[in-house]
């Protein structure tokens, strides 16, 4: 719904974008009274999201300036260059709002890690077990303090934590 950026003016399209970037940056977004002679409530809603949208991709996914103006081959070419130009001279703005939006998801980072394989032989119930767990350590900082955590798994638990791993790197994987 980019395509509604055609309604205004170049100079107006440029202010837009840049109150749609305030708003993804955490500052005040535009405010559908300056534009509500424009477009209806559902138009304004859209052409928001859509903006909105469009420059969180094009940042997250580093797009090239060919992309992003093939992402914008629905509107007139002077205003698709107006939104690159936005785009490309607040960039790093962007990207640093993304990135605070990703990491502001759990405060609590990996620090350091150490595993153990040990073998236990038996228990107090059973005289011969043969069983190996993995003894995980793990150095969390959370709100500046240092956390250790020990986890011991057992064979079953560990292809468990593997799977998980694995699966959670294929979604980053995607996302990038």
């Amino acid at each position: 719904m980019v395509v509604l950026l055609n309604s205004l003016s170049i100079t107006e399209s440029l202010k837009l974008c840049h109150r749609v970037v305030d708003g993804l940056c955490g500052r005040e977004p535009p405010h559908r009274a300056d534009y509500s002679d424009t477009w209806s409530l559902k138009e304004w809603l859209e052409l928001l999201n859509s903006l909105t949208a469009f420059f969180s991709l094009a940042v997250g996914n580093n797009s090239s300036d060919e992309e992003v103006l093939a992402g914008l081959s629905d509107v007139s070419s002077s205003h698709a260059k107006a939104v690159l130009n936005v785009l490309k001279g607040r960039w790093e703005e962007i990207r640093h709002a993304l990135l605070d939006r990703t990491n502001s998801i759990s405060s609590a980072t990996l620090q350091d890690f150490d595993w153990q394989l040990k073998l236990a032989l038996s228990s107090d119930k059973i005289s011969s077990l043969q069983t190996p767990l993995l003894s995980l350590s793990l150095d969390v900082r959370e709100n500046g303090a240092l956390q250790p955590i020990t986890v011991e798994m057992n064979r079953e638990e560990l292809n468990t934590l593997i799977s998980s791993l694995e699966a959670a790197n294929k979604v980053v994987l995607q996302l990038k």
